[in-house]
């Protein structure tokens, strides 16, 4: 599943980063960031017009991402 698409409140694991193509660096970035496998996260929110940007919680960290960017990241969700 994608950080995009997970509803809203739910909490998942990072599986990986995908990048779009070689030296993609919104995909290096958001590893930089601790977009990394293993990591717990949690959609906090949604934005208003057109559910852009989400609202993402990494630990105590909040970082606001477009939804093409959340979509670089695959994540499994958990309970």
């Amino acid at each position: 599943m994608r950080l995009s698409d997970l509803p809203k409140g739910a909490y998942a694991v990072v599986e990986r980063v995908e990048d779009a193509h070689a030296e993609d660096l919104i995909a290096q970035r958001l590893r930089d960031l601790g977009f990394v496998a293993g990591e717990r996260v949690r959609l906090v929110a949604r934005g208003p017009v057109g559910a852009d940007p989400l609202l993402i919680q990494i630990g105590s960290t909040r970082f606001a991402l477009r939804r093409a960017e959340a979509a670089r990241v695959t994540v499994r969700e958990i309970a």
